[in-house]
């Protein structure tokens, strides 16, 4: 049974989508799951984060007691400082995303399809939603990840053949990252690259709402 399954708790995902940063890139983190993935890149690994707020090249989330109110991320969370670093407007922040200049955003998701269509910026049922950077992002970013839990608070499939929430953009998701598999959208399909340890792709399709192609064997989760 896929009930009493363990899934990987939310800073394997992170870990698993650091993996995923190419040295040197731009690299914009959304609210949530995505604010974790600087705490795992690789030391000798250098990625420029980018902020909506209007920062560029800043640390990962400060530590207790390093808060400075000034530097912060999109969500609010406190960033740590860096030499280097570049403060600027928000303006200018939207211009860079605008312009393609952010190489890869890793991004909450409460839906995505199975070619890639990303919605995460409205729950229909609660009747509230803010599409903020996110609509930005999706278009203007070179790749989109999505880093989530595969199931809502419900049991209900996140990653789903079509998308019925709002959309914030049509095949934009590069890759998705979630508790329990490494999925990537393609226009044929999601296809299965790995699953969390102990799942099968079976287990996987059971709480998958989009139909998922497997091709060959399918990893064990990498961290």
């Amino acid at each position: 049974m896929t009930a009493d399954k363990e899934r990987l708790d939310r800073a394997i995902i992170a870990m698993r989508v650091a993996k995923e940063l190419p040295p040197g890139a731009c690299v914009n983190l959304g609210i949530g799951i995505p604010t974790l993935v600087s705490m795992f890149v690789a030391d000798d690994s250098i990625v420029f984060y980018h902020s909506e707020s209007g920062v560029l090249n800043c640390g990962p989330l400060a530590e207790a007691g390093g808060e400075d109110i000034d530097l912060i991320n999109a969500g609010g969370q406190f960033l740590q400082p860096v030499p280097g670093m570049a403060y600027f407007s928000s303006v200018d922040a939207f211009a860079m995303i605008r312009g393609g200049h952010v190489d890869v955003t890793v991004l909450g998701a409460h839906q995505v399809s199975a070619t890639g269509d990303l919605a995460n910026w409205m729950l229909p049922d609660r009747g509230v939603g803010n599409i903020g950077g996110a609509m930005d992002l999706a278009a203007g970013a070179g790749k989109v990840i999505v880093a989530m839990e595969h199931n809502d608070r419900n049991g209900n499939p996140k990653v789903v053949q079509h998308c019925d929430y709002p959309l914030t953009g049509q095949g934009c998701v590069s890759l998705v990252v979630t508790d329990v598999a490494v999925l990537e959208p393609t226009p044929d399909g999601m296809v299965l690259r790995e699953a969390a340890p102990g799942w099968t792709a079976a287990d996987v399709q059971a709480v998958t709402g989009a139909e998922l192609i497997v091709r060959g064997t399918v990893g064990e989760y990498e961290v």
